[in-house]
């Protein structure tokens, strides 16, 4: 029987479509209310310490699900470099965590800028599970603005192997190995041109970096001396000259160091076969007393973010449960089993299963016994000036005491205040004048009839643009534009105000100090004009050659070659730059080790200007010559070989047909890659930051790596970077316009 093809009524279908959305919509109310409470947790641990973190955590949401409390925990991990700016940026954007975990010495910059909330009164006995200092240097103005979850410092890791008998507790034992070591052995990995990791022998001789009130301290005898005893490790050969976190790592681990200054977060890097242990760090003779190296510690502890209230009543609790769950014994017993944390809970550490791991524990003591880190928001500021000091004196290039009043010149130049607020009416006034004459002139322009057709006719075309228009002005011009806007204001962080051109003046006068003295825009702008100059000619030279061997009719394997000389330019630039920065090391670099074997003696790379400009150099000529090379290729392909043959049958020999075939037909191509070139060189952060690092004492540095030092090492100086990168913009688009009216100029005379 055949189906009736008759319309049906739809009431019974739309009363079941009804039926169906209102049981989905209870359906979903229920799944609401009965859904889990959502906290997120943000942290910058690494593989080990994640994993600890993440086992707690796991342990407090099957608690809360005993207790009918069910919750989920987003626990996310940020990359360490990023963190704090991450978190100044996120949270008042309503976009951050309900709780974090960070070192102690933020907490005064967290404060004042109302990221984070007081946790009120402990209980007694959850405040009695912790050194009183450690809760001490979490309080701020009174309040309590953080509990404990780990502590770190340096300690001295010992090879058992390397140090046999020895007892190595003082830094002379260290000094005495010199002559009974290894070939190849040092005997004290240690950083000690760190201002981080150098504090413990300044701290030996009663120096510090600030006083009470954040003001710089690090001057006097004391501080000189202990200068020179740094030199004096050094230049004996006790400690590595160049010494830097990744060098200790790769010493210690390998065999070839006796002992190492560093932190719990080496022991995850160390190989089973390897025999050591922790102690605390040696003594030393200073000021005719026997006195420890006392170094820095870092408390991390959880704190509460302000703005968790908003989303959930519910969430400030939950968060704060979370935060002493993680911080009280059982989730620091998780924490340490499971990822190697040196907790704070004191009931932790008097568990059995804890207490029979001496390695922990000795990690813990040290740290007990370190000096913690002051909160002063100065204490960022103050590295830089210091790392350059220590670096002058163990170089020679200054008198431990010329080297920290350069340092306190500097480190003022730095923290000096923001300049003052300006009235904004007459930047408004101009702003609107100007927005006002560019609309009248749009305005007449499409009143004209020639111009209305022109744009009716346009309109199918524009339909196919717009959606490259939206993307183009969402994520380049939007950005400029909020860029160039920041550059008129100033301050920290947040914490901006209206200043005008002042960020232009003081960075043009070089804030008012010598136009052509340290870290003035002017000299910086000429070292990177030499650098892009550099660079670019042995891009071109060296890309040219090659594409011409490799075009050559008699070389065979081009295939082959042409794959290994584009492998400089597929590899990472920061892979590539960090290589090589290792291959320049004095003592352990390959580029001192094949001058040994010519007998020329070894060169440090980075204590002149001239040796770490040419090590920068040959890193980017490195990664730079494979694009040219493929650009030439490209073009010597385009060029007819009836012009090579009628040169030959009129004499040419192959240098006057380089000079009158290939270079001409080679520079329409060449021109527009060499633009680009430059460009990418002028602003190539990535080899000069990892390879030099701006050594010696900043001179290598260019002008958006010295922006980048004014926005996250210098204080946080947004408006004063933003003014820089202006600058950048405004130099590289009249240098590529001039040079197009100049490319414009000769195609209309070749036309000619």
């Amino acid at each position: 029987m055949r189906a009736s093809l008759a319309p049906r009524s739809p009431a019974p279908t739309l009363l079941a479509l009804g039926l169906a959305l209102l049981a989905l919509l209870a359906s979903s109310g229920a799944r609401a209310d009965d859904a889990p409470a959502r906290l997120v947790l943000w942290h910058a641990y690494g593989e080990s310490e994640a994993r600890g973190l993440e086992r707690a955590v796991d342990a407090f949401e099957a608690r809360e699900a005993r207790a009918g409390r069910p919750v989920r925990v987003e626990v996310t991990a940020i990359p360490f470099g990023a963190y704090a700016t991450k978190l100044q940026t996120a949270i008042p954007a309503g976009h951050g965590p309900d709780l974090f975990i960070d070192a102690h010495d933020r907490i005064a910059t967290y404060v004042e800028a109302g990221l984070v909330r007081d946790y009120g009164a402990l209980a007694p006995e959850l405040a009695s599970d912790f050194e009183p200092s450690l809760l001490e240097v979490l309080r701020y103005e009174g309040a309590l603005f953080g509990v404990p979850l780990s502590v770190k410092s340096l300690v001295l890791y010992v090879n058992l192997d390397l140090a046999g008998d020895a007892r190595l507790d003082r830094v002379e034992d260290f000094e005495r190995l010199l002559d009974h070591r290894p070939e190849g052995v040092v005997p004290l990995a240690w950083e000690i041109d760190s201002a981080y990791a150098g504090a413990a022998l300044f701290h030996a001789y009663g120096a510090r970096y600030l006083d009470d009130e954040g003001r710089y301290a690090l001057e006097g005898e004391r501080a000189e001396r202990a200068l020179e005893r740094m030199r004096a490790l050094v230049s004996e050969g006790a400690v590595p000259e160049e010494s830097s976190g990744e060098l200790v790592r790769n010493l210690f681990r390998s065999g070839r160091a006796v002992g190492a200054v560093s932190g719990p977060w080496l022991a995850p890097d160390l190989p089973r076969e390897l025999r050591w242990a922790v102690r605390p760090l040696p003594r030393i003779e200073a000021e005719g007393e026997d006195a420890r190296l006392v170094p820095f510690s870092t408390i991390e502890a959880a704190f509460l973010v302000a703005r968790a209230g908003q989303r959930d009543a519910a969430e400030p609790a939950l968060a704060r449960s979370l935060a002493l769950f993680l911080a009280g014994r059982e989730g620091a017993l998780v924490r340490a089993r499971e990822g190697g944390h040196v907790v704070a809970s004191r009931a932790a550490w008097e568990d059995p299963s804890l207490a029979r791991e001496a390695r922990l524990r000795a990690f813990h003591d040290a740290a007990i016994e370190a000096r913690p880190m002051p909160t002063h928001p100065h204490m960022s500021r103050v590295f830089g000036p210091v790392d350059r000091a220590i670096r002058k004196v163990l170089r020679g290039d200054l008198a431990p005491r010329e080297a920290l009043v350069e340092a306190r010149h500097r480190f003022e130049d730095e923290t000096r205040p923001p300049p003052p607020p300006r009235d904004p009416t007459w930047a408004l006034v101009a702003v609107s004048s100007a927005l006002l004459l560019v609309t009248l002139a749009l305005a007449r322009q499409i009143t004209r009839a020639e111009v209305r057709a022109a744009l009716a006719r346009s309109l199918p075309a524009y339909a196919w643009i717009a959606h490259a228009f939206v993307v183009i002005v969402l994520l380049v011009v939007l950005p400029l534009a909020v860029g160039a806007l920041a550059s008129f204001f100033a301050g920290e962080g947040a914490e901006l105000h209206y200043v005008g051109v002042a960020n232009y003046v003081d960075i043009l006068s070089a804030r008012g100090g010598d136009l052509l003295g340290h870290g003035s825009f002017w000299v910086v702008l000429a070292v990177t004009v030499l650098w892009t100059v550099a660079n670019v000619s042995l891009h071109v030279a060296i890309g040219l050659v090659l594409a011409l061997l490799l075009s050559s009719p008699l070389l065979r394997l081009k295939a082959l070659y042409r794959l290994l000389l584009i492998l400089p330019w597929a590899v990472p630039s920061y892979v590539t730059a960090l290589a090589w920065r290792g291959m320049f090391h004095r003592q352990l670099g390959a580029v001192n080790a094949l001058l040994d074997v010519v007998g020329v003696p070894p060169v440090s790379w980075f204590a002149h200007f001239s040796t770490a400009f040419a090590a920068n150099v040959a890193t980017n000529v490195w990664l730079g010559f494979p694009f040219m090379m493929v650009v030439t290729l490209g073009a010597l392909t385009a060029i007819p070989k009836d012009l090579y043959e009628a040169a030959e049958v009129d004499g040419a020999g192959p240098l006057e047909q380089f000079r009158s075939i290939t270079l001409p037909l080679l520079r329409p191509a060449l021109l527009p890659a060499v633009a680009m070139g430059a460009v990418w060189t002028f602003n190539m952060f990535n080899v000069v930051f990892l390879v030099s690092a701006g050594e010696p004492d900043g001179s290598t540095e260019i002008l958006v790596s010295e922006a980048y030092r004014w926005a996250f090492t210098r204080g946080h100086q947004t408006g004063y970077a933003a003014a820089y990168a202006v600058l950048i913009f405004g130099i590289l688009l009249l240098a590529t316009r001039r040079s197009g009216a100049g490319a414009r100029a000769r195609r209309r005379e070749v036309g000619a």
